[in-house]
């Protein structure tokens, strides 16, 4: 450890980072799956504490005047305050997937990628695209990045004696940010397209199922999509007609997701299907069906043609001339 630096000494710590204040996708399941405890890393790490229900005991460490070290030069300044801490958690979010390889190179530790479950151990990872699922054991510590939407968040947040949350205060550490290490400098973060981003990443997804009826209906669903900052996923029935690439599919062959909000066109919400969902805050269905397990789920059910609420959508939205 560094001198004048005391690290952490856990059973298992997540690794969240930190973009202007804001965690990434799958955030609140890494602090649950490691207990309540986590790291956050980047800037605005305090504000984006707040936000973490599962938190039960934080650290902090706030990036230095205002600039964002990459992946390398995080690790090398985190891996001193992380020898300790047996098992580290990080989200399979592109942030995660990048900082994890290398957080393991630091602490030359084995990295337990795509985990649906971690173990005291080791984990048990997703594999061939989710359709199978194998347990690595680690002979010692390890690094460990948890898919989106698979484990849901157990640990409730921290309460008082009299039963209302606690604002929780975390420990600022002031890790050695070293200067010479080679390492990708982000230029710029740039939003992408609704079917051209990391689905699993995705806070807001309308779900287009084979009640849209056409690939027409499909292209009009990414055009609101677009409008409304959201991406597009899929039911099986959708990509196995070409309407949207398989890599659109949400299901437990598909994409696992755990976004915010979720509008379901015409999906009438098969299990396969509502088992890569995760566990939305929101749940719109729009349906013919008001009996569909999707529409019984939902948070909100519209008894309606998908298609027709779609257009009606897109008018008032604007986005039927929207490429």
């Amino acid at each position: 450890m560094t001198a004048g630096r005391p690290g952490i000494v856990l059973p298992s710590l997540a690794v969240v980072q930190v973009r202007d204040g804001a965690a990434p996708p799958g955030a609140d399941e890494v602090v649950a799956e490691a207990g309540g405890a986590v790291l956050l890393v980047g800037d605005g790490t305090r504000a984006a504490l707040s936000g973490l229900a599962p938190a039960r005991q934080a650290w902090t460490a706030e990036f230095p005047g205002g600039l964002r070290p990459g992946p390398g030069t995080t690790a090398t300044a985190l891996a001193p305050l992380l020898t300790g801490v047996h098992a580290l958690l990080l989200s399979a979010s592109a942030d995660g997937r990048e900082l994890a390889p290398r957080l393991a190179h630091a602490l030359d530790r084995p990295l337990l990628a795509g985990a649906v479950e971690v173990l005291p151990d080791g984990a048990l990872v997703s594999r061939r695209e989710g359709t199978a699922q194998t347990r690595l054991t680690a002979r010692g510590p390890f690094v460990t990045t948890l898919v989106a939407g698979v484990r849901g968040m157990n640990p409730p947040p921290a309460a008082s004696t009299d039963g209302s949350p606690t604002a929780l205060v975390p420990t600022a550490l002031t890790p050695d940010w070293p200067a010479d290490i080679p390492d990708p400098r982000v230029v710029e973060v740039l939003q992408p397209g609704p079917t051209g981003d990391d689905l699993a990443d995705a806070r807001r997804i309308l779900g287009a199922g084979g009640g849209l009826g056409d690939p027409d209906s499909v292209a009009l669903l990414r055009n609101v999509a677009g409008s409304l900052g959201a991406s597009v996923g899929a039911t099986r029935v959708v990509t196995d007609a070409g309407w949207l690439d398989h890599e659109r599919q949400i299901g437990t062959t598909g994409v696992a997701v755990d976004p915010d909000v979720y509008i379901a066109f015409g999906v009438s919400g098969a299990g396969q299907h509502t088992g890569g969902l995760g566990t939305p805050r929101l749940i719109i269905s729009v349906n013919t069906d008001p009996h569909c397990p999707m529409t019984a789920m939902a948070d909100l059910g519209i008894v309606a043609d998908a298609p027709a609420v779609l257009a009606e959508l897109s008018a008032r939205l604007g986005a039927a001339d929207r490429e």
